[in-house]
């Protein structure tokens, strides 16, 4: 009796451990240090790689900067893999799960990304960008019952205005025809729904289980490889620019942009949700343009200001909550 007692108990326990690895976080406040760290450092170096995929849409076809930004990335995050002794193969479900990935993150987003930065200003592109937290926060609720609460919903449509009026303000200076932009618009949402699909990935069982840096490695070797084919049959062979500024572009968003951000992006997710980790795009439009203040002359107009303040707000107002239960 005392057996049959303990297997139930036994049973149990791992009954709740795969219905608690099945959940996606949220439990995690934002400023907790392991939390608001790694959010910083993602938010910083994604703010920076909008001024340098500028140049790599130049003389180059954008499918091939991306190919040529996960085939690196890929070779260093197995390096990094290596490193950390974990698990290269991942199973055949894992592989699976590594190559939708793949195709979601490191195809159909940036290719679409970067595309749309051949239409728009890449400050526009950001601002489309930053509304990753809406299709992210509808998609964890679908999959996986994740609730948001009021103060969480109040700061997004706080945030979201500030976002619009940041947007109406880069659409007035571009000077960009409305063809070009709505086409523009298209490519942009059309990544960021890609995007929020691998979000939104992380929040699943099978993510919690695999080695991240595993996962990240096949998701980018597959990923770069899709990204050769259809770079191949769009544009032919390969096309490389030896301009300095562009390699190391290619270089900084392989390494910083990818290799050191994803597997700290992933980790938020699985911590705060999908829907709060993505407050990093909300502000990284706003990073962008302090850059651009620094390095590109760019001058702040009123409108502007009220928009990167209302983004702000929001997010305060939004990650001082945790997620309701």
């Amino acid at each position: 009796m005392a057996s049959q007692s303990g297997g139930c108990a036994t049973a149990g326990r791992r009954h709740r451990r795969a219905v608690t690895d099945a959940r996606p976080g949220g439990g995690a406040h934002f400023f907790d240090a392991k939390v608001l760290v790694p959010f910083t450092i993602v938010t910083f170096i994604w703010g920076s790689t909008w001024l340098v995929i500028r140049d790599q849409v130049s003389d180059v076809p954008a499918s091939w900067s991306v190919t040529y930004r996960f085939l690196i990335a890929a070779a260093a995050m197995f390096l990094l893999a290596r490193i950390r002794r974990v698990p290269l193969w991942l199973g055949w479900p894992g592989m699976a799960f590594a190559a939708f990935l793949g195709v979601m993150q490191f195809v159909l987003n940036f290719n679409l990304v970067y595309r749309a930065e051949m239409h728009l200003t890449s400050g526009l592109v950001a601002m489309l960008y930053a509304l990753l937290l809406v299709p992210n926060s509808l998609l964890s609720w679908v999959a996986f019952r994740e609730a948001v609460s009021r103060p969480f919903i109040l700061g997004s449509f706080i945030a979201i205005c500030g976002i619009a009026l940041l947007f109406l303000h880069e659409y007035r200076m571009s000077g960009v025809a409305p063809d070009q932009v709505l086409l523009g618009m298209a490519l942009g949402i059309g990544g960021t729904l890609a995007a929020s699909v691998a979000n939104v990935m992380q929040g699943s069982g099978i993510a919690r289980r695999l080695p991240m840096a595993s996962t990240l490695a096949w998701g980018m070797l597959l990923g770069g490889l899709a990204d050769a084919v259809v770079a191949w049959a769009l544009h032919g062979p390969p096309v490389i620019d030896t301009r300095p500024t562009y390699l190391a572009g290619v270089l900084y968003l392989a390494i910083a942009g990818s290799v050191v951000t994803f597997p700290l992006y992933y980790r938020l997710i699985q911590r705060l949700g999908a829907g709060r980790a993505a407050y990093s795009s909300v502000l990284i439009p706003i990073i962008a343009m302090l850059l651009s203040t620094l390095f590109e002359g760019y001058r702040w107009s009123p409108l502007a200001l009220a928009g990167a303040a209302l983004a702000l707000l929001g997010m305060v107002v939004a990650m001082r909550a945790k997620t309701a239960s």
